[in-house]
């Protein structure tokens, strides 16, 4: 397993406003992945990472499905996702679904924190993921009751998002739209409009 953070100028570091670690420049979502597939030794480090996320309680609600490319689980996860997933997603090495368990395992009750907390282990494992140059691109875009289902999720489980997990391959293999949005510098809103200091 390599953990040394390798960065090229292909990687589209985000240009921040304010130093940040190269870790979190080098963290994107692209659609354009290669056909190799990823060890099961760098996947489980990546669950690993997400493991150790902060969780209301030490609850830790989260739990990860996922299918490896050519095999049926992989088939199971993208039939549910939206036609405008597909085109791309179909290359990716894993998909990996997050789901939030929504309810305390101590007593039952609703857990208000869940889709927080596990946003939260979403968050490491793709900046875990990054460090082993394996990019994570995380979708919305999915039928959640029918992945439910094929999952044969109990009621208080319920997915958050499917990530799509593999090595980068050169944008031109998109078709657009997708080509473009590969393209397209990184942006993100300037500080000065999600920030604001409480001064009384």
């Amino acid at each position: 397993m390599n953990t040394n953070i390798a960065i090229n100028i292909t990687d589209k570091l985000a240009a921040t406003q304010q130093p940040v670690q190269d870790l979190i420049r080098k963290r994107w979502s692209p659609r354009a992945f290669s056909s190799e597939g990823i060890a099961t030794e760098d996947l489980q480090t990546i669950l690993e990472a997400a493991s150790w996320a902060a969780s209301a309680n030490n609850e830790q609600p989260w739990v990860y499905f996922y299918g490896k490319n050519g095999q049926s689980g992989f088939d199971t996860i993208f039939r549910t996702l939206m036609p405008g997933n597909q085109p791309w997603a179909k290359n990716a090495a894993v998909l990996l679904v997050s789901v939030a368990r929504n309810t305390f395992a101590a007593n039952g009750k609703p857990n208000p924190f869940a889709q927080h907390d596990v946003g939260m282990a979403n968050a490491q494992l793709l900046l875990q993921a990054a460090a082993l140059n394996i990019y994570g691109h995380a979708m919305g875009g999915f039928d959640k009751e029918t992945l439910r289902q094929v999952l044969h999720l109990p009621e208080d489980q319920e997915p958050v998002c499917v990530i799509a997990l593999g090595y980068k391959a050169p944008a031109e293999i998109l078709e657009e739209p997708y080509l473009s949005r590969e393209m397209a510098p990184r942006t993100r809103k300037p500080l000065t409009e999600i920030s604001c200091e409480v001064t009384h």
